[in-house]
């Protein structure tokens, strides 16, 4: 069977291309890139690009039902709106207390019901100890916003995506020194995982797991940074096929296009490095792998009484 060759979308040069979303009422692909603390978006219709500077890092952002979008950033959750001066309008919604100094939020999305979750990292990978937590994003029953910690003790929490019935969370941790991807049993109700359990370890494949997403199969794509590949897993945990990208650090993939059959991937473009092996290092490209994706959750969370 022929592989679905990979096309560039956009020489971004993106020093860390993260968080792709489709938004499919402007038919457009956003995305940011992490240290230029931007959010960018791609228009299908007229291949333009528009930025908006952002105050401060956001590792991943999802759409909120009223407009705008939801972010994970350096400091905690950000509500954002696009402004005409290209720059990112928004309001704190609540301040993270992080393990350590140096952290941020990573990776994140909206689960099945609209509730908003993401994980923290150290950005010193070499020093993480296991710092990080996964959070969700919650409003009380009086309409206060609140961080629930969910999951602890990982070091670079990453994949974070949901089977289509929305009662299987998967999660990874990208760092070196675990490379796991794990799948948990999921409480639509309350919006709490349990019976975590390996799902697929990728020590044993190529590439570290980065940013992931799942098809309308129940499949999970997910990212093998420093393979230069995309993978794709059975529920049951399978490798059912390799889909290459001409760069060594796919970051996250996410499923648009007007039939939603496109995985547009991001990547990393690292410093300090040769890269006339990958000049296109930091781009967003498309796959058209023959299945189709779902659409991303708006964050629109039921109150929850605490």
């Amino acid at each position: 069977m022929t592989q679905p060759q990979a096309e560039l979308v956009l020489d971004a040069r993106n020093a860390v291309g993260e968080s792709p979303v489709w938004n499919a009422a402007e038919q457009a692909l956003y995305w940011v890139d992490i240290p230029a603390r931007t959010l960018n978006r791609w228009t299908l219709a007229t291949q333009a690009v528009t930025t908006w500077k952002a105050p401060e890092m956001l590792g991943c952002v999802a759409p909120m039902a009223g407009g705008g979008w939801i972010a994970g950033a350096e400091t905690g959750i950000l509500s954002s709106q696009l402004e005409a001066d290209g720059q990112l309008g928004f309001k704190r919604l609540v301040t993270v207390d992080h393990a350590k100094p140096g952290m941020r939020f990573n990776d994140g999305r909206c689960d099945r019901q609209g509730r908003f979750l993401a994980g923290t990292m150290l950005m010193d990978m070499a020093s993480s100890q296991g710092e990080g937590g996964v959070y969700s994003y919650q409003i009380s029953s009086n309409g206060a916003g609140q961080l629930v910690k969910l999951l602890d003790g990982f070091k670079t929490p990453n994949g974070l995506a949901f089977s289509p019935d929305g009662r299987t969370m998967y999660l990874s941790d990208s760092h070196p020194s675990v490379q796991l991807i794990w799948a948990f049993d999921y409480d639509t109700a309350t919006g709490t995982p349990s019976n975590r359990r390996v799902f697929v370890d990728m020590n044993a494949l190529y590439g570290r797991p980065d940013g992931a997403a799942v098809d309308a199969d129940g499949c999970y794509w997910i990212c093998g940074n420093d393979a230069g590949l995309v993978h794709r897993f059975t529920p049951q945990g399978k490798l059912d096929q390799s889909l290459a990208v001409p760069v060594k650090k796919p970051a996250m993939c996410a499923f648009g296009g007007p039939n939603l059959d496109t995985l547009f991937v991001t990547s990393i473009r690292p410093s300090g490095v040769d890269l006339s092996d990958q000049p296109l290092a930091g781009g967003v490209f498309a796959l058209r792998p023959g299945v189709c994706g779902l659409p991303e959750p708006q964050f629109s969370p039921v109150p929850v009484s605490r």
